[in-house]
């Protein structure tokens, strides 16, 4: 299946499509709407009456999403929010608090394309009255619109402000980081986030370059980055990793992750709570270096335990029920011609997961 615009590429589109496997009359969220590939499939797989609500902190990608699939939004299949899936149960609940007011958010109809769901989701007696969702997809990693548009600082492949904010409302930016916090914390930033092996060395570097100056451009940083460092066209990088860990630290990406897990867990459960036998809702999450498919590894393996006991105990003490099953023992990688075609896939692993429905 071929979807998206040109420029943007959707990852694992077909093993999206497979694992979460959308339905006519289905109900998705698609957490980090992005370029608006994958919301674009679930809502052709699900067609005619499947919906999707749709959230990135992104306003541009949303406003760009939003006119792309104008028709969708305006027959009601397509709900775009502006949100951090790290407040995904809230925004379930409580839609109308997170509705984008961006500026342009209209068709040439003047008609708005960031449409709320009814206040809060409940009925004047306060029940609730939200739609129980049947499958969440999260893709964490960048679309190439925010790739490729230098502005965004987010890449060193053409000279830009050292921004790398995914919500331009965000005060902190990659620049502030860089040029305010001490040698450890940017030693400590460069290996926990990025792995880098010459954290120290690059951190030292960086402190006495922003002694003369600050460093406010993508190129500066990938020159202090790579100095010293033997690089090759057909190698990765060697600023590759510390772009990175400024990413992961400005947006505050693990963080957000380790929130939103146990909350699309819950609003899959609640959705099949009522259920007897049959599929539960299924979570699917893209991710695109290990400290993220370490966090999401962890957790399913957790949630698919009936005991999560440390171990030794003779007796189980934790009274944990499993509430997933996996669907993924393994993570499902890119073929070679899906990378070929897309490079930047290489490095994207997908897990899946299934809410068990007791019998």
């Amino acid at each position: 299946m071929q979807t998206g615009q040109p420029g943007h590429q959707p990852v694992l589109l077909e093993e999206v499509l497979k694992y979460l496997s959308p339905k006519p009359g289905g109900m998705y969220i698609d957490g980090t709407v992005g370029g608006g590939g994958h919301t674009e499939a679930i809502l052709a797989r699900s067609a005619p009456d499947g919906k999707v609500l749709g959230i990135d902190t992104d306003a541009q990608a949303l406003e760009r999403v939003g006119k792309r699939l104008a028709s969708m939004v305006n027959n009601g299949r397509l709900t775009l929010v502006q949100g951090n899936f790290a407040e995904l149960a809230r925004i379930v609940q409580n839609e109308a608090d997170f509705v984008s007011s961006i500026d342009g958010g209209h068709d040439e109809g003047g008609r708005d394309l960031l449409r709320p769901y009814k206040d809060g989701g409940r009925d004047d007696e306060g029940r609730d009255q939200s739609r129980p969702y049947n499958g969440i997809l999260l893709d964490l990693g960048f679309s190439s619109y925010q790739m490729d548009d230098p502005q965004r600082g987010f890449s060193f492949s053409a000279d830009g402000p050292l921004d790398m904010r995914l919500d331009q409302s965000q005060e902190l930016t990659a620049a502030d980081l860089v040029n305010t916090a001490s040698e450890e914390e940017l030693a400590r930033i460069f290996r926990q986030y990025g792995e880098e092996n010459r954290s120290r060395q690059i951190a030292w570097r960086i402190v006495r370059a922003r002694a003369r100056g600050p460093i406010t451009r993508t190129g500066q940083l990938a020159q202090l980055a790579a100095t010293g460092v033997s690089y090759k066209p057909s190698m990765i990088h060697p600023a590759t990793r510390v772009f990175q860990a400024l990413r992961i630290a400005v947006n505050g990406e693990l963080e957000r992750l380790e929130a939103a897990l146990p909350q699309m867990l819950d609003v899959l459960s609640a959705a099949t709570i009522q259920k007897t036998g049959g599929d539960g809702g299924r979570m699917v999450i893209i991710s695109f270096h290990s400290l993220e498919d370490r966090l999401v590894k962890g957790f399913m393996r957790r949630e698919a335990s009936d005991c999560i006991c440390p171990p030794g105990l003779p007796v189980c003490v934790c009274g944990h029920k499993a509430r997933l099953r996996i669907l993924t023992p393994k993570p499902v990688t890119p073929t070679s011609s899906e990378v070929s075609a897309n490079p930047r896939a290489r490095s994207a692993k997908l897990r899946a997961a299934e809410i068990i429905i007791a019998p």
